[in-house]
């Protein structure tokens, strides 16, 4: 049986920082032509509202944001600077834009077809682990509390605090103060998984 864990519901249900910081050691889990990928998270970014300047939904409800303000759970997947999917987990309640970017992953399971996907490279990125797990636009929406569509999240190791850095989001660009310089982003830092 391929299943463990799955997070549930009510563990997204919860404050996006709250989530963000759990995840890190989660399993982030992939079906891909019938292979199981498997990775641990191990970096995340909390994107929290309207107000934030650094989400999407600063600009309110559009079709691209349209996941990040449904149920908690759910996969929000965008397209970015030409060529990079990245994929987010909707936290906090339905209605209220919110969500984990998942940033990077350290492969456990079908390591062999991860790294053949990244040529060899990395998958310390968030287009980086999407790029190895084959996550695209077809995931968005995805229910990540129910295995059928080959994509979810289960529970991993604990990772203590010791182990996690905690600071400012990366690759904000324009983005101005204070949102730029939110502690909204953990790290495994100086701890070998």
């Amino acid at each position: 049986m391929w299943l463990k864990l799955i997070l549930s519901r009510e563990f997204y249900s919860r404050p996006t920082l709250k989530v963000a910081r759990e995840l890190i050691g989660a399993r982030l889990v992939r079906i891909l032509n019938g292979e199981k990928l498997v990775g641990l998270i191990t970096e995340t970014e909390g994107y929290i509202g309207e107000t934030d300047l650094a989400c999407h939904a600063r600009h309110g409800r559009t079709p691209r944001t349209e996941v990040m303000y449904g149920e908690p759970g759910h996969a929000y997947v965008y397209f970015t600077y030409g060529n990079h999917w990245m994929l987010n987990v909707v936290t906090e309640r339905e209605g209220f834009p919110a969500a984990v970017l998942l940033r990077a992953i350290q492969p456990l399971e079908g390591v062999e077809t991860m790294m053949e996907r990244r040529q060899g490279r990395d998958t310390f990125g968030p287009g980086k682990l999407c790029q190895a797990m084959g996550i695209t636009k077809t995931e968005n929406g995805v229910d990540l509390t129910e295995p059928n569509q080959g994509l979810w999240i289960e529970a991993g190791i604990f990772v203590p605090n010791k182990s996690v850095t905690i600071g400012p989001r990366v690759g904000l660009n324009q983005t101005p103060e204070p949102w730029l310089s939110k502690p909204w982003r953990f790290l495994v830092k100086g701890w070998k998984i």
